[in-house]
């Protein structure tokens, strides 16, 4: 029986679940296992359930404990169970059509490295990386089956190949893709146990104290926007999850700051979320508040500057630049660098530029 992550993430990278996929059941069920963080308060197992599976509904959860066909431990549990810390939870669902079937569609990917097990790619910003409502294709997994279509062993609709982990549509950078179950299984094991090696650079609003830093905080949604995800306090939301993000400062613009970020966990919109609770949201995120000039002076010219610099990069100032990991079939550690999509350079050569011409007056 083999393990692999399940590809139920938001847009940013992967959550703490893995799945069980039983080959001869597999069109008729889903088997789903969770690992209780050692954090976890008390709650119903119907509603933990639900928090951790935001696509399933709280009825069809109970419907699957009244049919004994949720295990805790290896024991079955009623709906009304109290998770804990450490529980091992195994569940069992009808298996849903998909509505969203990924077809073959010729657009253009940047495939950094490619072998019979797996390949790299270079996402450009703008691109969604998985069809959902209101983006029913000419998404990245379209520009996949594309190129895969005649591979013998990838199916794009075939959860146990493809993605191994996501990015948000308007970051860029380095994403993983598995050709075989084999390769998914051995690789979603890695981003699972957090073996790999990934740094993203971040164009952030104000000018960060410490040239280094970690940031530790619980994320969980907000509650008053769905959208967004907030860091929590210690035992206030029994669904945030832990989180860490190690940064370091590349340069300094006075009003703004590049950094690299390290992940030790991949949570959804992590880095941007971690940014914003530290008072440095990064540029022209939209969602939590970067789209506004938050640094710098009033005057008229600043502001045109500011605008011009949000025009050149429409889009949050995040790029995963590095990603490490060991091959499925040769063991041998990998590593690749991405270069800065246009945009986001070109946005950085704008606040270099406005730095020297400050510190020439």
């Amino acid at each position: 029986m083999k393990l692999t992550v399940k590809e139920e993430f938001f847009e940013e990278p992967e959550e703490d679940y893995i799945v069980e996929n039983v080959s001869e059941e597999r069109e008729l069920f889903e088997h789903f296992k969770f690992i209780v963080d050692k954090g976890q308060s008390l709650v119903r197992i119907d509603k933990y359930l639900t928090n951790c599976m935001p696509n399933i509904s709280r009825n069809r959860i109970q419907d699957a404990a009244d049919s004994g066909n949720i295990l805790v431990n290896g024991i079955p549990i009623k709906s009304s169970y109290r998770v804990k810390p450490f529980d091992i939870i195994s569940i069992v669902l009808d298996y849903p059509p998909n509505d969203f079937d990924i077809v073959p569609q010729d657009i253009p990917i940047d495939i950094v490295y490619e072998d019979d097990d797996i390949m790299l790619v270079n996402k450009q910003p703008g691109l969604v990386v998985h069809p959902g409502f209101g983006n029913y294709d000419g998404t990245l997994l379209n520009a996949i089956a594309w190129h895969l279509k005649d591979h013998p062993e990838f199916d794009p609709n075939d959860s146990r190949v493809g993605l191994v982990h996501r990015i948000d549509k308007d970051t860029s950078g380095l994403l993983l893709i598995a050709k075989t179950e084999t390769a998914k299984s051995y690789l979603g094991r890695q981003f699972f146990e957090k073996t790999t090696q990934r740094r993203y650079q971040a164009l952030v609003w104000g000018n960060v104290k410490d040239d280094e830093g970690t940031i530790v905080g619980a994320l969980a949604r907000d509650p008053q926007d769905r959208m967004q995800f907030k860091v929590f306090p210690e035992g206030e939301n029994p669904f945030a999850k832990f989180a860490v993000t190690h940064y370091k400062v590349l340069e300094r613009f006075g009003y703004v700051t590049l950094l690299e970020c390290r992940l030790e966990t991949g949570r959804t919109h992590q880095i941007r979320v971690h940014m914003k609770y530290i008072g440095h949201p990064l540029f022209n995120d939209e969602r939590y508040g970067g789209h506004l000039i938050l640094r710098g002076n009033n005057t008229a010219f600043y502001k045109a500057f500011v605008k011009n610099c949000f025009f050149t990069c429409p889009r949050q100032a995040l790029h995963a630049k590095t990603l490490g990991f060991v091959h499925p079939r040769t063991n041998e550690f990998m590593y690749f660098d991405s270069e800065l999509p246009t945009d986001m350079y070109q946005l950085i050569e704008h606040w270099r530029e406005y730095k020297f011409k400050c510190t020439e007056k």
